[in-house]
């Protein structure tokens, strides 16, 4: 059982506080994949595994910190826990670092009480989860899982440096990045603890709650073209205003998305042409991004918006161009996983909350290694991506407890 107390929290957020100082840009926090305070960073969490009691700790050659505590016997398949140390430009402090430190807390835990386990734990602080810097996605966590295609170590940043490069002029060897991908039989399941960023578990007085999958998202690029004209002596009965049509297909896109309770869909650019204040837009250029997480329902909604853009681009009588950009699929979380946080949380007489993740992480790599679970953390306002994001150390603590409380009645063999 249990035997932590609330000095979980406390130390955690010691740690996450003396994290928020690894940054690029002074007053703010902003860590980006194998810049200089990520690179910082690392030594950070590779000191504070060791003091926690972690039986070796190595930096993978893309730059993961890996932490193994032992099990009753050295050399047991592992129950990996794990999240990023990056962070988005002008960030916040605990996105994807809560997952990290909550992970070293659990080890710490047991080491402090001499409890050894029939599995190992390894905990993973991976370094590219945000794909800020470079245009590649999840590269930490996938090559792990085994599905990193060597290409993506391409990708180039603005400056035209490649991860490549990137990661060799740190030190690290790329080349056997092949040699990081894990047999499932040495793993037996991951866990992410990460804060909501949303409002849900906060609306409801919750501090935790259970990811059930993360959702599948589908983006577009979409066009209208109108005519331009004088914004003067065109009559509004004989205009083809490109921005009124793609305004119009913005709030279909909006009501669609509204009508189904687990969807979110997004225009979150919208650009028009030519952008003066006396002519009528003759092009519009704007974006769709559009998340659920059941598949099916989301090439429903898919087929509903596609419908109804060409539907108002028809009576408009304005051209419409749609663009896919990409196609996520939606990834459950294991029921077993999802059981056994559910369990723990309620050992806490605390309400379990299922719900989908709307944003991605590195659980959607590690679910093809092995079974996957996430429990979500309530913030502040549902504010995240932002200096203003914000947690308190009692949910903290209550993450960790419960985490722990998971781990200790885990069964590898489910």
């Amino acid at each position: 059982m249990t035997t932590a107390s609330s000095s979980l929290g406390a130390r955690a957020y010691q740690r996450l506080e003396a994290l928020r100082a690894y940054t690029d840009e002074p007053g703010k926090i902003t860590r980006l994949y194998l810049s200089p305070s990520h690179i910082k960073s690392i030594d950070f969490i590779v000191d504070e595994m060791r003091r926690a009691g972690c039986d070796s700790v190595s930096v993978d050659a893309l730059g993961t910190v890996v932490g193994r505590y032992e099990g009753k016997t050295s050399g047991l398949p592992a129950l990996l826990i794990g999240s990023h140390i990056d962070t988005v430009v002008d960030g916040g402090a605990y996105d994807g670092a809560l997952g990290v430190i909550a992970g070293i807390g659990v080890v710490e835990a047991l080491h402090q009480n001499g409890e050894r386990l029939d599995f190992a734990i390894e905990v993973l602080g991976f370094g590219d989860e945000e794909n800020v810097r470079f245009p590649a996605n999840l590269t930490s966590s996938r090559a792990i899982a085994g599905t990193l295609d060597e290409a993506a170590l391409d990708a180039r940043d603005g400056q035209g440096i490649s991860i490549r490069e990137a990661l060799t002029a740190n030190g690290f060897d790329p080349s056997k990045m092949k040699s990081l991908e894990r047999d499932p039989k040495t793993v037996i399941g991951y866990v992410e603890i990460h804060i909501e960023q949303g409002p849900i578990l906060e609306a409801e007085n919750l501090s935790v709650g259970v990811v059930t999958a993360i959702n599948g998202a589908t983006r577009w690029a979409l066009t209208v073209k109108g005519e331009p004209g004088h914004a003067g002596t065109v009559p509004m009965n004989m205009r083809h205003d490109a921005l009124t049509a793609a305004s119009e297909v913005a709030l279909a896109i909006e009501r669609i998305g509204r009508a189904h309770e687990s969807v979110v869909a997004t225009v979150g650019r919208f650009q028009a042409f030519p952008g003066a204040v006396n002519v009528i837009p003759g092009e519009v250029r704007f974006s769709l991004d559009a998340r659920a997480p059941d598949d099916a329902l989301r090439e429903k909604i898919i087929t509903m918006i596609e419908a109804e853009c060409k539907a108002i681009a028809a009576r408009r009588h304005v051209a419409l161009h749609i663009e896919p950009l990409s196609s996520a699929k939606a990834t459950l979380m294991a029921s077993h996983m999802i059981a056994g946080l559910s369990e723990a949380i309620g050992r806490r007489q605390i309400t379990p909350r299922l719900l989908p993740s709307g944003a991605g992480h590195d659980a959607m790599a590690m679910a093809t290694l092995c079974p996957a679970g996430m429990m979500f953390v309530r913030c502040k306002g549902g504010i995240s991506h932002s200096p203003l994001e914000s947690m308190t150390e009692s949910d903290c603590d209550t993450a960790i407890e419960v985490l722990l409380d998971f781990v200790q009645q885990f069964d590898p063999k489910r």
